[in-house]
């Protein structure tokens, strides 16, 4: 009887133990399963700053604890439209992209909220439709410092060139009207001469180089993006002008984007400023909001924890705006408005180790 009653208690025993491994095995398992699947679609690979956004991707993906799956649109927005179905199929809770025509991916953005499927779009904003967030920086202000710095280094006289991004992209709208606005208040004895490049650099390259030999007083370039970076050096070697800062003949060079070419050129007296557009934060906070709106949390303009602030830009659409300062040699203040050094430590171009 004692015999039977103790091998009674020790099945009793290992079967509790058993039962107990089996939960805590299948426990791990679904946390290792729960990750919430999301989609990033990459915007294009032919420039640093959106590589740089690559590597971040999947970094903080890890860190948020959420499972990706990722496309490449390659700048058309066909291309995101379909890799948008491609999500769909594979069963994404929210979507992160960056379209570069802000208009034209109104129809699936249509289709992702009725799929109840949340979208965070990154770096650029939708002309319409709604999305969870916009992850961006305020690009009027991109425009405007570029514009006051230049104003400021060029005593609010002479000739400057614009090479302007796509004008189909909010992004491209937004720097080329502040400015031209800011010009035309600040400093109206500043002749702009914009040149529309749809982000090509080759494109860029060309039209800068007309306009130099049209009027060889030009003493400004305002690049919207680091996209124009090489082939603005080149041409301004080739006419040479790619000469130190304190030289009469230089032509002072403003960029945007913050990569670490960018810094080193500005550090090297080969352009002056840029404005650091935050590739790691736009990878950061695109999945945070990602992973906030599949937990089911709402967010309200106001200040934020991270140095930005949240704006309504229209019933259905919110923009974080982070910050995104003017970089110069000196870190001196331009029209009012402040920089840092270029080799501060505190630029994620600094710290692509």
């Amino acid at each position: 009887m004692r015999l039977r009653t103790a091998l009674c208690s020790a099945v009793s025993t290992l079967s509790a133990l058993a039962l107990l491994s089996a939960c805590s095995s299948g426990s791990t398992s679904a946390s290792a399963g729960d990750a919430p699947l999301v989609g990033v679609d990459y915007p294009r690979s032919d420039t640093d700053f959106w590589n740089s956004y690559i590597k971040y991707t999947p970094e903080y993906g890890k860190k948020l604890g959420l499972s990706l799956k990722t496309t490449n649109s390659q700048n058309d927005v066909a291309k995101l439209t379909a890799n948008a179905q491609t999500f769909i199929s594979q069963g994404v809770k929210g979507i992160a992209m960056a379209p570069q025509d802000t208009a034209a991916i109104a129809p699936t953005l249509a289709q992702l909220e009725s799929k109840k499927i949340p979208v965070v779009t990154v770096d650029t904003r939708p002309d319409t439709g709604n999305v969870y967030m916009v992850v961006r920086a305020d690009n009027r202000a991109y425009g405007e410092k570029a514009c006051q710095y230049l104003g400021t280094r060029l005593d609010g006289k002479g000739k400057v060139v614009m090479l302007e991004g796509g004008l189909d992209s909010i992004n491209g709208r937004d720097r080329t009207e502040a400015f031209n606005d800011c010009m035309k208040k600040n400093y109206p004895g500043i002749k702009v001469f914009g040149e529309a490049t749809n982000w090509d650099g080759a494109v860029a390259a060309q039209k800068l180089q007309t306009d130099l030999t049209a009027h060889p007083d030009i003493k400004g370039v305002y690049m919207e993006a680091s996209f124009a970076l090489s082939g603005t050096l080149q041409v301004l070697k080739q006419k040479g002008l790619l000469v130190d800062p304190k030289d009469k003949k230089h032509v002072f060079v403003v960029s945007n984007d913050g990569i670490p070419e960018e810094l080193k050129s500005i550090a090297a007296g080969k352009i002056d400023a840029t404005v650091s557009q935050p590739a790691d934060l736009y990878a950061k906070y695109a999945l945070f909001y990602l992973k906030a709106a599949i937990d089911g949390k709402t967010f309200k303009p106001g200040k934020t924890d991270h140095d930005s602030s949240i704006i309504k830009v229209r019933d259905g659409v919110l923009e974080d705006q982070l910050s995104a300062p003017l970089v110069t040699s000196d870190g001196g203040t331009y029209g009012g408005v402040p920089s840092v050094k270029s080799d501060d430590k505190s630029l994620w171009g600094n710290n692509l180790g």
